[in-house]
């Protein structure tokens, strides 16, 4: 008797163990499955938003180089002009610092007022003030340009992203809606898929977004304390050109 109450008992182990090994193990949702598994259009909306996110990172590490040379180069001049005791002193270190905003209007100014005197610099009259302080103001709004140059590619990119993120979003969903009508079944192994690409798209919207509207205002403001002094230097050159450039 006790015999056959052990048998029962190993019976029923094996029975259960059998059952578990048998039982299949619920799926997994991979998401670099779901990307390459995911519909044409929301694949389409993933790739534009990748290109964003590496133009926007290209953009970052130029704009920091770009900004950060052109304020040590922009000291760096200033130092010598003010040191300077004529307009050719300062149009030599204007060309040992050619990156220095400010170097590169004194030399548009420097040139034109070469041009307009015949090389011959002294005190200028009234007409020949305005029209060096016109080129002055030219050449201090092509620098400024050329500060914010790709600025409108990373307002651009932190502008849209969420909104085209949004419409894969959109797109998912709808597609797992078509899905539960097409199968007539409501099932999460059914709408799951659809619904997890849907905010991966959002998700990557996000990623490339976030990254570009911060940098876009660090450069705005970094722009805006490097270009502060240009008006102020603008008048100075001119200043000190009437005065025959000492």
């Amino acid at each position: 008797m006790v015999n056959r109450v052990f048998d029962l008992a190993s019976i029923s182990a094996s029975v259960v163990e059998t059952a578990g090994a048998s039982a299949p193990e619920p799926p997994r949702l991979d998401p670099i499955q779901l990307v390459l598994g995911a519909s044409i259009p929301v694949k389409g909306v993933l790739v534009i938003l990748v290109f964003f996110s590496v133009m926007c990172w290209f953009v970052i590490g130029m704009k920091l180089l770009h900004l950060g040379r052109a304020r040590s180069e922009a000291e760096l001049f200033l130092k010598a002009y003010d040191k300077a005791r004529s307009f050719e002193e300062v149009a030599r270190a204007a060309s040992e610092r050619s990156m220095a905003p400010q170097a590169r209007i004194f030399a548009t100014a420097y040139n034109e007022l070469l041009r307009m005197t015949g090389g011959r610099l002294g005190t200028l009259d009234d007409a020949t003030a305005m029209r060096l302080n016109a080129v002055v103001r030219r050449a201090t709004i092509y620098e400024m340009a050329h500060l914010e140059s790709w600025m409108a590619l990373l307002g651009t990119i932190g502008s849209t992203s969420p909104f085209i993120g949004l419409f894969g979003t959109v797109y998912g969903i709808m597609d797992a809606f078509l899905s539960i009508g097409n199968q007539q079944s409501a099932n999460l192994p059914v709408v799951a898929p659809k619904i997890a690409e849907a905010l991966i798209a959002t998700g990557v919207g996000l990623v490339a977004a976030i990254p570009a509207v911060m940098a876009y205002n660090y450069f705005a403001r970094r722009i805006g304390e490097v270009a502060d002094g240009f008006d102020a230097f603008g008048d100075e050159v001119v200043a000190r050109a009437k005065l025959g450039g000492v």
